[in-house]
């Protein structure tokens, strides 16, 4: 298994608080660049599968714009866009709002529904940045993980 200071070649840190932010940082990047090859297979990118799974858990109902943003991870996407180009892929529809006609909600469509299961069908890849992690280990990562979101997020 190799370590940190392998992989960035780089022997010595400032403190272990420094490393860990290091090693935060790098496993970030690896699990993106790990999920962008996953959903390019599929003509998509991680901040429209994120959006695709929100509206997945709205449906039928739809959902505005801010709502997506609200619960994307990626906090700086800019959603109508990611929208725009699911729309376009005919994956959502927009809609005008029945509760306000100068808003637009947005549903999910059948053909992104289907686009989901299949991916939903590749599970055990999608797990695979966790496989080495026991469930004990899983739920320390997150709970250390939560410290560092307490930190950062208001």
């Amino acid at each position: 298994m190799p370590t940190l200071e392998q992989l960035i070649s780089q022997t010595k840190f400032k403190d272990e608080k420094h490393k860990a932010i290091l090693s935060t940082l790098y496993a970030s990047n690896l699990i993106n660049n790990y999920f962008e090859g996953i959903f390019k297979r599929y003509s998509l990118t991680i901040q429209q599968y994120n959006a695709l799974r929100i509206l997945r858990g709205q449906y039928p109902h739809p959902c505005t714009i801010n709502l997506i943003r609200e619960r994307m991870l990626d906090k700086m996407s800019d959603t109508s866009r990611i929208v725009e180009r699911l729309r376009k892929a005919a994956l959502v529809e927009r809609l005008v709002s029945q509760k306000d006609k100068r808003a637009v909600d947005v549903v999910i469509t059948k053909k992104g529904l289907h686009l989901l299961t299949q991916i939903d069908k590749i599970e055990p890849e999608m797990d695979r940045p966790t496989d080495k992690l026991t469930e004990t280990e899983a739920q320390q990562l997150s709970g250390l993980l939560e410290k560092i979101f307490s930190s950062l997020v208001d």
